[in-house]
This record gives C-alpha cells, structure tokens and sequence, in this order.
C-alpha cells in the first residue's frame, strides 16, 4: 500500500536540481565501477540526465511526469504515459535512502489497480541488474523483449475491468 505521507505533483523547472541528483542517485554503483574521477562522474551524469530528461519530454509530449513528495520534501519521480492499450511505466525513481522500504511496491500496485480498471496492459523497461526487475517479476510483469540493455516488460491487460480507478492514497 502507498504510504498515505506521499503526495505527487508535477514536476517544474525548479525541480531540475533534484531531478539531475536523483536520477545520478540510480547510477552510483555503475559510477563507482568506472574508475573515473568525481568530477567526470559528475560532468557525465548530468549531462546523460539532461539527454534523458530531454528524450521523456520529446517522445511523451502527453505523458504525467509527478515529482513525489513525502512530508514536504522531494523523495522521488514517477513518469507515466497512459495509452489506449496500455500504461507505460516510463520511470519509477526514489532517492536511495528511501528505496527498500515498500514505497516503490506501494505505487506499482496502485499503478497496477488502476490499469486494470482501464482494461491496460502496463509496460516497462528495465536493467536486467537492477533490483526492480525481481520486484516486476513479482508482480506478473514478463519479459517480453531486449535491446542489449535494457528488458521490456509487460503485464497483460486483466481479461475483465475492475471497478476501482484511482490510486488508494493520493490522486495522480
């Protein structure tokens, strides 16, 4: 169950400096493998959040990109496109300190209720070393496809709509 201290809104210009940590935040372990000084580690993972933030923007004109908030403070994002047959999961990030505790499980099985209540299929992608991937397969996501780095995942759509639509704890 999401955890009722969250709220989302939309994320702003004046979010880019949380955005561009958090998203550095879900490269660390990649980072430090690199051998590579701070400051290029630094100068790299901003500018890939830079070309990331750019790509969403571009390529999900009508996608909801919420900035998630717990008791005030910027904790996370989470980046949606609702299609006619499908809920594409584009991101789903939270700070590393807040990562493990339920809140990630929380927004998919809201995010999940909700798709099925649209009759969605809900898809993702996914590192295959990533955390996450084990916490999909949990689930009911499958893989469905690759690209050399990243997995497609997929649920399929429930064979019937339920009645509820909209998330238990917060509205998106």
């Amino acid at each position: 169950m999401t955890d009722t201290a969250l709220h989302f809104r939309p994320i702003e210009a004046t979010d880019e400096a949380f955005l561009c940590r958090l998203y550095a935040s879900t490269r660390q372990t990649e980072m430090a493998r690199s051998g590579w000084p701070a400051e290029t580690v630094a100068e790299f993972l901003a500018q890939q959040f830079s070309l990331q933030h750019r790509y969403y923007q571009e390529h999900f004109p009508d996608g909801e990109f919420w900035l998630i908030e717990r008791d005030g403070q910027a904790i996370g994002r989470l980046y949606l496109f609702w299609g006619e047959t499908t809920l594409q999961i584009i991101d789903i990030s939270l700070l590393p300190e807040c990562r493990g505790a339920g809140l990630g499980s929380g927004l998919l099985a809201d995010l999940l209720e909700r798709a099925e209540a649209r009759g969605l299929a809900v898809g993702l992608h996914v590192e295959g070393d990533n955390p996450a991937f084990r916490l999909y397969q949990r689930f009911g996501f499958e893989v469905a496809g690759e690209n050399g780095i990243y997995l497609k995942m997929r649920k399929p759509a429930a064979a019937q709509p339920s009645r509820a639509d909209g998330l238990r704890s917060a509205t998106l």
